[in-house]
């Protein structure tokens, strides 16, 4: 003969209010810590796909100044203050790039300066710069700046 307390332990089913506000609170708190996380990697991904075009821009900057040097003169940049002078005179397109909204090589120093848009309101507008460094045999090192929070900007170059 069973008792009536076992009857009651095992005869129970489903869960209590609080097994249910215990489960949907530690839920609450994974999301609470998850989302931003979320949104953060989802910044660096779409920054780094405008990286990879600015590290094409500097590789036609690098091919330009190549042929210079090699047909006996110094390092000098291209002028190309827009979009449409970069495809011209480099051969990089970024019209089908739609998180740039500007982008330029500057003559004088060779910086490529890029301008985010269609990101994230924390990021659009903001400057991506690749600085370019001429070394004593006119090979040309590259390094990060601009305005771009450094989370978000690839370490090294």
């Amino acid at each position: 003969m069973r008792s009536r307390a076992m009857l009651s332990v095992t005869g129970r089913r489903g869960v209590t209010l609080i097994e249910l506000l215990v489960v949907v609170a530690i839920i609450g708190i994974l999301a609470a810590l998850a989302l931003p996380m979320y949104r953060g990697q989802v910044i660096r991904a779409k920054v780094s796909e405008v990286t990879n075009a600015v590290r094409t821009i500097a590789t036609g900057v690098n091919h330009y100044c190549q042929d210079l040097t090699a047909g006996g003169g110094g390092v000098a940049f291209p002028n190309c203050p827009d979009i449409t002078s970069i495809h011209t005179s480099l051969g990089v397109g970024l019209a089908g790039m739609p998180r740039i909204s500007a982008a330029r090589v500057i003559q004088a120093s060779g910086v490529i300066e890029v301008t985010l848009d269609n990101i994230d309101p924390v990021v659009n507008g903001l400057v991506v710069q690749l600085i370019p460094t001429v070394q004593a045999n006119d090979s040309i090192t590259w390094s990060w700046g601009g305005t771009v929070p450094p989370a978000y900007v690839p370490k090294g170059n």
